[in-house]
């Protein structure tokens, strides 16, 4: 990830599922089984979007 710069993540519980999104990355959203599992998957596509942009 960028070094010193810092992302808010949103998640919510919807049903059984968690979703999320990052507010400064429009498209940078996720979902998963539970709460450990959005936040990982959220890493991840911040990764993905990041490394695009570069």
């Amino acid at each position: 990830m960028e070094s010193g710069r810092a992302f808010t993540a949103v998640i919510k519980q919807d049903g059984p599922w968690w979703v999320g999104w990052i507010e400064e990355i429009s498209g940078v959203n996720s979902q998963g089984e539970t709460q450990e599992e959005l936040l990982s998957n959220l890493q991840s596509a911040l990764k993905e979007a990041i490394e695009m942009s570069n």
